[in-house]
């Protein structure tokens, strides 16, 4: 009989502390710049559609993330894959690399509000984890799913405190 390993439970920074996790290895996923730019252009036909039923009651695999531009200020709204974590907050595959446009303008912020199945959460504290940290917020199928495609980085996002700035979702509010 094969033994498994328990998936690591997720371990939250305490509240005013500046933790930094070891470095997880990186992603897999090398793209070229003809290649990043055609992931642009396609995200600019399908997220708009996506963003129809993304976030909603009965669409737990896709949340909308919203964030505003860390130079522009701008509101944005990214359709991604979000699962919550054990303990609170959620994690997001870190799929592109900290190069992503909203792990950015997140970082930037320090917070951001979730819609996932039809309620908005706010969320702070972005803080890359790797794959074993971030694995018991999946099923099974979606952990394979995730190691074969060679996502190594996840974003792990904690309740923001309903105190905060960033709990009460004030703009400009940082992390």
């Amino acid at each position: 009989m094969s033994e498994q390993a328990e998936p690591r439970p997720l371990v939250f920074p305490a509240a005013g502390t500046e933790h930094t996790p070891e470095r997880p290895a990186g992603n897999m996923i090398r793209l070229g710049p003809r290649a990043r730019r055609l992931i642009r252009a396609v995200a600019r036909i399908v997220n708009p559609l996506v963003l129809r039923i993304a976030g909603r009651r009965h669409m737990p695999i896709v949340g909308i993330v919203h964030h505003r531009g860390r130079k522009t200020g701008r509101a944005y709204a990214t359709p991604l894959g979000v699962r919550p974590a054990p303990g609170g907050g959620f994690v997001l595959p870190l799929t592109f690399s900290e190069a992503s446009h909203w792990y950015q303008n997140i970082r930037a912020a320090g917070w951001c509000v979730i819609t996932y199945q039809g309620a908005d959460h706010t969320v702070a504290r972005p803080t890359v984890v790797d794959r074993a940290t971030a694995g018991p917020a999946y099923p099974r199928y979606e952990r394979l799913a995730l190691r074969l495609i060679g996502v190594n980085e996840f974003v792990l996002l904690t309740d923001a405190p309903a105190g905060s700035a960033a709990g009460r979702g004030e703009p400009g509010a940082g992390g």
